[in-house]
């Protein structure tokens, strides 16, 4: 079983780096972006002038070579990415069931080192005649091709890279909150949600769907009678809720 998830803008360096290893189209898009001037990156990324000139100095440092390296699941510092916890035994060997989709890097490992940038699938960036999601989408494909199981954590921005026929096979996660009597979803609840329930499927060292609907986490629970064979949901209850507060 494979968890996928994706990446986020925020990012907060640790401070042991590591040596920088990049694909061929990876190294095609470090370049392309080099070449482009502080104005343009401004424009691409809709910035002040200020944040596209540390974005061209970013882009200049990796073109040569020269950019610090970090454990990508490290570097990432969104909401999702605070609430995942990896200081259990066997790291290593969870970890592994991990991977990160990128639009810089592609489908990567959870840990492999990466550069400080931004970039996602948003962007209008044209790339050998192709937009970012047709230059990556044949590396994602032939990724989930190869897996067995695919437990998508994925917001729509990234799991829309994967081809509609890889995409079927996905089982997706969708994470609602009971509050007066409704029930209620947002971004700030699914991206702690996705981070909490990736922490728990390790440390349980969960192997099936199964194992996955049994999962207990934060007052979240499976809901049955609202998941679908591809659709799993977990739901938080406002009993749960008020346990979590008093405890």
């Amino acid at each position: 079983m494979t968890f996928l998830i994706p990446t986020a803008k925020e990012m907060a360096a640790p401070e042991q780096t590591y040596p920088h290893h990049v694909s061929v189209k990876t190294q095609t898009l470090i370049t392309h972006l080099s070449q482009k001037s502080p104005e343009e990156l401004a424009e691409l990324y809709r910035i002040k002038p200020a944040a596209a000139l540390l974005e061209f100095e970013r882009w200049q440092t990796a073109q040569k070579g020269k950019a610090a390296a970090y454990p990508a699941i490290a570097l990432f510092n969104g909401l999702m990415y605070r609430q995942i916890k990896t200081d259990f035994t066997a790291k290593q060997e969870k970890l592994s069931r991990v991977y990160i989709t990128s639009a810089l890097y592609g489908v990567i490992p959870a840990e492999q080192p990466i550069v400080p940038h931004r970039l996602d699938f948003n962007f209008k960036l044209e790339i050998e005649g192709s937009s970012l999601k047709n230059y990556w989408r044949g590396e994602y494909d032939h990724f989930a091709q190869k897996q067995d199981t695919i437990i998508s954590l994925l917001s729509a921005e990234f799991a829309a890279v994967f081809s509609p026929e890889q995409r079927k096979q996905f089982i997706s996660l969708e994470f609602v909150e009971e509050k007066d009597g409704h029930l209620k979803k947002h971004s700030t609840i699914s991206k702690k949600a996705r981070g909490q329930l990736l922490t728990q499927a390790l440390k349980e060292n969960c192997q099936t769907v199964e194992e996955l609907k049994g999962l207990n986490f934060f007052g979240f629970s499976y809901c049955p009678h609202l998941s679908t064979n591809k659709q799993l949901v977990f739901i938080k209850t406002a009993a749960a809720s008020n346990i979590q507060k008093t405890t």
